[in-house]
C-alpha cells in the first residue's frame, strides 16, 4: 500500500468533525509549496500576529518598527 493510500484509508477513520481542520491542514501543505503563496502567507501571519497582539505590546512593537524605519529595512 502507497503512503497516499495509508493516508486516505486513515482520513475515512476519522470522525467528520476533523474534515474541516484536516482540509485546512492540506491547504496549508499545498500554499508551503508555492514560494509566492508562502511568502504572502508569511507576511499575513505576521500581520495578523500584530494586529492581535494586546495594548501593552504597542509600545514595544512601535518601537521596533521605528528602528526598523530608521534602519532602513522597511519604508513609510
Amino acid at each position: 500500500m502507497s503512503t497516499k493510500e495509508l493516508v486516505v484509508a486513515k482520513i475515512q477513520h476519522l470522525p467528520d468533525s476533523f474534515a474541516e481542520e484536516l482540509n485546512d491542514f492540506v491547504d496549508f501543505l499545498v500554499i508551503r509549496q508555492d514560494r509566492t503563496r508562502w511568502q504572502l502567507w508569511q507576511q499575513f501571519a505576521e500581520s495578523s500576529q500584530i494586529a492581535e497582539s494586546d495594548f501593552s505590546d504597542y509600545l514595544i512593537n512601535l518601537e521596533q518598527y521605528e528602528n526598523r524605519l530608521a534602519q532602513g529595512e522597511i519604508k513609510w
